[in-house]
């Protein structure tokens, strides 16, 4: 693969960067190029659980930690789509404000992609939108990301109750056929 692939992904696990990582990968194939997977990580400092009663994970532990996440989510994409096999895949797990970390690996690239939101609210309005930050910084082209609704999880309401009234008319409709 070539120094700076054409297409960059940031990842973290969420579900939003899950989908990110899908539509990267399908990207990278239709223009014949690699992604580059990456995993940004707040320095101790800035960790919640750096001042804890434990002390935090080095930051050896971490990469370890995010290149087995990144390693993981890569073989379930290739798994839900095999042809995205053939798709060369470089990670990386690198020290930093994420935003920052990934616009600087995006600088050349052809494309960035990150999904809507990561890991949390919080994490967010403490640190800024990783998403807007890209958008608003990056120096190349930048797609957000959102994960499809998953059909067990949204419920409408009027659907449902469209469903009921339509098995109800098909029941009612069974009941007053002509008798001759």
């Amino acid at each position: 693969m070539q120094e700076r692939p054409a297409v960059v992904v940031g990842v973290d696990g969420s579900d939003y960067s899950r989908a990110a990582l899908t539509y990267a990968m399908e990207e990278a194939g239709r223009r014949g190029t690699g992604v580059q997977v990456v995993s940004a990580f707040l320095p101790p400092q800035y960790r919640p659980d750096a001042y804890g009663l434990t002390g935090p994970p080095t930051p050896d532990e971490i990469r370890s930690d995010l290149r087995l996440l990144a390693r993981r989510m890569v073989d379930e994409v290739v798994a839900e789509v095999p042809a995205l096999a053939a798709v060369p895949v470089e990670l990386h797990e690198l020290e930093g404000k994420p935003a920052e970390v990934l616009n600087e690996r995006a600088r050349g690239a052809g494309l960035l992609v990150v999904g809507h939101r990561g890991r949390g609210g919080v994490a967010s309005a403490l640190l800024g939108s990783v998403s807007l930050e890209c958008v608003l910084h990056a120096e190349c082209p930048v797609t957000v990301i959102r994960p499809k609704p998953r059909p067990e999880v949204v419920r409408d309401p009027d659907a449902e109750a469209k469903a009921h009234d339509r098995q109800r008319v098909q029941l009612v409709d069974r009941t007053v056929a002509p008798l001759y």
